[in-house]
């Protein structure tokens, strides 16, 4: 069984995205690793050249910055990586540059490709998420945040990158057939000081909003307001080791009182369903649930 990874990367060194660490958190699962560097101004293909990982592939890429609806330019990236893994390859590894495999999970995921290596009625295999949200120690935990997407698919399958690149289709729109690969993927693009995450969310929204809604709703501050936040509760558990010095060098605080809610009518309502029964009503499901 042969795997390669693949992700895009563009300006991640003056917004702090942990890539260098999402790397090395799936690595180890990859015997080819491809990165699509687009056109940056902050030294981020230096950045990823000075990690000397054997592994790593690179090529450079130009956005289109023109592509300012949806997202979308981030999916032709990534398709543009997605096309340069080997052809020989059986599983492709997807990460982004701000989310990280803990190792404990590389047996589990390990095992999951070498069970659905050879079952047809699997196309990739689906992960759960945890939003980290201001700091390390608290997650998200609303409906504001997606609970699965999927992050590792199998080679010549027609699947492309689809819409805002979370996630991935076939290349005509149907939904991958997924198994659950029993792993969680931690999410920290929420976590970073308060001066870097807005100029995330400057970066971020430009692919998205022309430069209107830029100047009235994003560019107001030069630093970004944690506490505008529905939701969240403590995490007890541990951090990948790859993260460790990250969050050993955190330099910011936030404090938030996990019992307070900020919820209307409705999602209290919604909430309330979720955490009782376990049903989140009406939820995206961007997939096929196989096994």
């Amino acid at each position: 069984m042969k795997v390669a990874g693949f992700t895009i990367a563009r300006n991640v060194v003056k917004a702090d995205y942990p890539l260098r660490e999402a790397l090395l958190s799936v690595l180890p699962l990859c015997d080819d690793f491809v990165i699509a560097v687009g056109d940056s101004d902050d030294g981020t293909k230096e950045y990823l050249q000075a990690m000397q990982e054997p592994k790593i592939r690179l090529f450079d890429t130009i956005w289109d910055d023109n592509k300012r609806v949806g997202g979308a330019v981030l999916a032709d990236e990534t398709n543009k990586a997605l096309a340069r893994v080997p052809a020989d390859a059986d599983w492709l590894v997807y990460i982004q540059a701000d989310e990280c495999l803990h190792e404990k999970y590389i047996p589990l995921v390990k095992a999951a490709m070498e069970k659905y290596l050879y079952d047809d009625e699997v196309d990739a295999l689906l992960f759960d998420y945890l939003h980290f949200y201001g700091n390390y120690s608290m997650v998200g935990d609303s409906r504001r945040w997606y609970r699965n997407e999927i992050r590792i698919i199998k080679n010549h399958r027609n699947i492309v990158s689809w819409k805002d690149a979370q996630g991935f289709r076939t290349a005509d729109a149907k939904k991958l057939k997924v198994a659950h690969c029993g792993a969680s993927i931690y999410h920290y693009g929420w976590v970073k000081h308060p001066k870097f995450q807005q100029q995330k969310q400057a970066q971020f929204h430009r692919l998205w909003h022309d430069d209107k809604y830029m100047a009235e709703k994003v560019l107001t501050s030069e630093s970004f307001d944690y506490s505008s936040i529905d939701s969240l509760k403590h995490f007890h558990g541990t951090h990948p080791e790859v993260m460790m010095s990250k969050i050993e060098a955190m330099d910011w605080t936030f404090e938030v009182d996990p019992t307070k809610k900020n919820f209307g009518l409705k999602a209290k309502l919604l909430y309330w369903i979720e955490k009782t029964l376990g049903l989140r009503v009406g939820e995206y499901k961007n997939y096929q649930l196989m096994r």
